[in-house]
């Protein structure tokens, strides 16, 4: 299906506003049946009195989010935050985030186990003929150590 940027009237200001093609891509795969009727700027002044008036969100909280004008400390690109910035920190544009991220999931999803995790020795419960007599108790004490440091490592 093809779709192609439409002019739509705002039902509340009375302006013009481009339903872009993109957004009815959006609009057709979510099976919404109805155009938008409000400007971007009308849909968010409506969306933000409905959250006072319910007193839900933070427009109703009297938190503004504020965006602060930046340039990537990677590819020096000028960008937007929704922070403030802070001395000697780097600000990262949304791509040079994401490019960031990604080795780190990826390694830690990869990451293959140790030799101990891989493969972990069971541990007889019956001694065998001649041996020395076990200690059962310090046998699970030490087993359960194993077993904190193999959590704790993974959890590393």
């Amino acid at each position: 299906m093809q779709f192609v940027d439409r002019l739509l009237t705002c039902v509340d200001c009375g302006g013009e506003f481009i339903f872009t093609a993109g957004e009815q891509l959006f609009f057709f795969d979510k099976q919404f049946k109805n155009d938008p009727k409000r400007c971007k700027p009308c849909k968010s002044r409506r969306a933000g009195a409905a959250a006072m008036r319910n007193g839900t969100g933070p427009a109703a909280a009297g938190i503004s989010r504020t965006e602060t004008r930046t340039h990537c400390s990677e590819c020096g690109i000028e960008t937007t935050v929704p922070f403030k910035p802070t001395q000697g920190r780097p600000v990262l544009c949304r791509q040079c985030f994401q490019n960031k991220r990604e080795p780190a999931v990826a390694a830690s999803v990869t990451a293959e186990p140790t030799a101990a995790e891989a493969s972990p020795q069971p541990i007889e419960a019956v001694p065998p003929v001649g041996a020395a007599p076990v200690d059962v108790n310090a046998a699970l004490m030490v087993v359960s150590a194993t077993a904190t440091q193999i959590t704790h490592a993974r959890s590393a």
